[in-house]
């Protein structure tokens, strides 16, 4: 099935037919997340709260104020400001027994997370303390994706759009689609593994420029790709924004998986809470995605109708493209 069929045919259909490449790509191994970025996840899942923490170098200040965001999502993380914080940071995730971290931040206006006088710690706190290291990078520099592959991090992630308008008129970024494929070649030159992500609705709740960041991503060897949704956040310009429909989403996961068939495919962390997390997590399982970030009880109890073989994991949903390969050996 072709991409854009994804978008337009009976969902029954385009969920099977994804769902049947999925299984015979990737078989029937479903891995659902639960890292302490969250108290609990929907399903009742626990995970101690140091285990795997979300980690900001700018505290909660973004230069680029997106109109989905406003720097909102920051305000959950762990601020580490300067080097030294950051290493405080790993080095009380490790004595507390945590596997790991995602270190983000936000953006400068040219989109790029300052990770550059972080490269040292991030280096330390892989070889060193064996962590696992999941960064958040923006539009990085050669510099700090050669850096990223020196330190051995376990996964890049980087947020894909596939539209310049959206760019411009969401995140207020003057860039061309050619800058996001340039940061995807960096990194995949270097031998990072690669987690781009799509937000579902990110235009103001309608799609637009999804089908072209996927076939983007598809382009750079990733290591898996990640689907998210538009959060209406309280506060800002998206506040009263719908978030697409379940639908919708399931459909994107459809997409990706025509267009990167053999890629691990995540429902990220990021998707609006409630009922619509309860319908995408289901409908995404009809669509084989391979993992879930934060399941809900209906999405757990799908995969047992489904007859998938499922484990939790309490670190980042990026990691789906390692334990995959862990659970099938």
């Amino acid at each position: 099935m072709r991409p854009e069929d994804a978008l337009k045919l009976g969902l029954d259909e385009v969920l099977a037919e994804s769902r049947g490449l999925s299984l015979a790509k990737l078989g029937d191994e479903v891995v659902f997340y639960t890292p302490s970025f969250l108290p609990s996840s929907p399903s009742g899942r626990m995970t101690p709260p140091a285990s795997f923490i979300s980690v900001s170098v700018t505290g909660y200040a973004c230069a680029l104020q997106c109109d989905h965001c406003r720097g909102r999502l920051l305000r959950g993380m762990t601020p580490a400001t300067t080097p030294d914080k950051l290493r405080e940071v790993c080095r009380r995730v490790k004595e507390s027994g945590g596997v790991g971290l995602l270190i983000s931040g936000g953006s400068d206006v040219k989109g790029k997370v300052p990770l550059k006088p972080f490269l040292d710690v991030i280096y330390w706190a892989k070889k060193t303390l064996g962590l696992t290291v999941v960064v958040h990078t923006g539009l990085l520099s050669e510099e700090v994706a050669k850096g990223l592959a020196e330190a051995g991090v376990d996964a890049a992630l980087l947020d894909v759009i596939g539209s310049e308008d959206t760019a411009r008129r969401v995140y207020h970024l003057d860039v061309k689609l050619s800058d996001f494929e340039r940061a995807l070649a960096l990194l995949e030159r270097y031998r990072v593994p690669t987690v781009p992500h799509v937000l579902v609705g990110l235009h103001y709740g309608e799609l637009k420029g999804e089908l072209e960041a996927l076939k983007m991503i598809a382009r750079h060897n990733p290591a898996a790709i990640v689907v998210i949704a538009l959060i209406p956040l309280p506060g800002t310009s998206m506040e009263h924004v719908a978030p697409p429909p379940p639908e919708q989403v399931a459909r994107i996961v459809a997409a990706a998986r025509f267009i990167a068939p053999g890629v691990p495919i995540a429902l990220g962390c990021a998707r609006p809470k409630g009922r619509h997390r309860s319908e995408s997590d289901v409908l995404a399982l009809r669509a084989g995605v391979n993992a879930i970030a934060f399941p809900s009880q209906e999405g757990v109890e799908e995969a047992r109708k489904l007859r998938l073989k499922y484990s939790f994991r309490p670190t980042c949903c990026s990691q789906v493209y390692v334990d995959l390969k862990r659970e099938s050996s």
